[in-house]
């Protein structure tokens, strides 16, 4: 697949990037490559690939669930503009 000039243009305008219109051949080419990259991916027949949680075959390291700092709840409120009930009160964004 081909990304052409009309394209990128397209892309930044909903993406509302600002892209000089000299660098407008180069992203084209860019994410034409990035296109052609993933049809080459899909096109590999994974059908007896297992899938995997992580590309290298090993456990992770496990630590203690437990906890590791004190609860500094109080301190924090006590310095913030607005609380109430242990929650902190922020302005209403949403009318």
């Amino acid at each position: 697949m081909s990304i052409g000039p009309e394209d990128v243009r397209k892309i930044a305008h909903l993406a509302r990037l600002d892209i000089g219109d000299g660098d407008i051949g180069q992203y084209a080419r860019n994410l034409s490559d990035i296109l052609a990259f993933v049809d080459q991916m899909n096109a590999v027949d994974t059908s007896g690939a297992e899938p995997m949680a992580h590309p290298l075959d090993m456990a992770q390291r496990m630590r203690p669930d437990g906890v590791t700092e004190t609860d500094q709840r109080e301190l924090f409120q006590s310095i913030a503009p607005a609380v109430e009930a242990g929650l902190y009160l922020v302005p209403r964004v949403i009318e």
